[in-house]
């Protein structure tokens, strides 16, 4: 369900067509909620029905029409009771942690390749949030240039400095990551001595 609130929280912002708010999520969301573009468009066809979101048809050109996603009241009631409720934290389900815990089924280098491969996608991931720091940093991410274009003075200060502590949780998360899984190719030379 967390796919719909994600999906409101960027058409609170003001309303976008289903191509756009593909790529605003993309930009965005997609962050901290991956979702491939095959559920974006079920996922509105489910909040239309349940009266969270309206459709427009908007002409473009001389034959074409796109469809833009307004906020409804209830949409909007609906967003703010999700980001009022408890969190419905899940069991971890880590298939690198899960791996791991079994490394002494295969030989130091199989054991070595999983644990760089690990550093190497976390690297990735943490360059990707670095990045979105400095987007906030200089106020050049599009959404939050979007959003921050709608917020009243007295509440952007508030809309910048979350969006900052959301990314720099996920930084401390990435560096995590790859501190562990140093630590483990540390352990496979202990265990495995030359």
């Amino acid at each position: 369900m967390s796919l719909r609130y994600a999906l409101l929280a960027i058409l609170r912002v003001g309303p976008l067509s289903g191509y756009d708010l593909q790529k605003q999520f993309s930009q965005s969301v997609g962050h901290v909620w991956h979702a491939p573009d095959s559920q974006i468009y079920p996922e509105l066809r489910k909040m239309h029905h349940d009266g969270l979101i309206e459709p427009e048809e908007q002409v473009r050109g001389e034959r074409g029409t796109r469809r833009l996603y307004h906020v409804t009241d209830a949409g909007e009631e609906a967003f703010l009771a999700w980001m009022r409720s408890p969190l419905p934290y899940q069991r971890v389900r880590d298939p690198a942690h899960l791996r791991a815990a079994y490394l002494e089924a295969v030989d130091a280098g199989d054991a070595r390749r999983f644990l760089e491969g690990h550093i190497a996608e976390w690297e990735s991931e943490l360059e990707q949030w670095e990045g979105e720091l400095r987007h906030i940093e200089h106020l050049s991410n599009p959404m939050l240039v979007r959003r921050l274009a709608v917020t009243p003075d007295s509440e952007r200060e508030r809309t910048i400095e979350y969006k900052r502590f959301a990314y720099e949780g996920l930084v401390e998360r990435a560096r995590g990551e790859i501190d562990w899984a140093r630590r483990g190719l540390a352990l496979v030379d202990r265990l495995y001595p030359s």
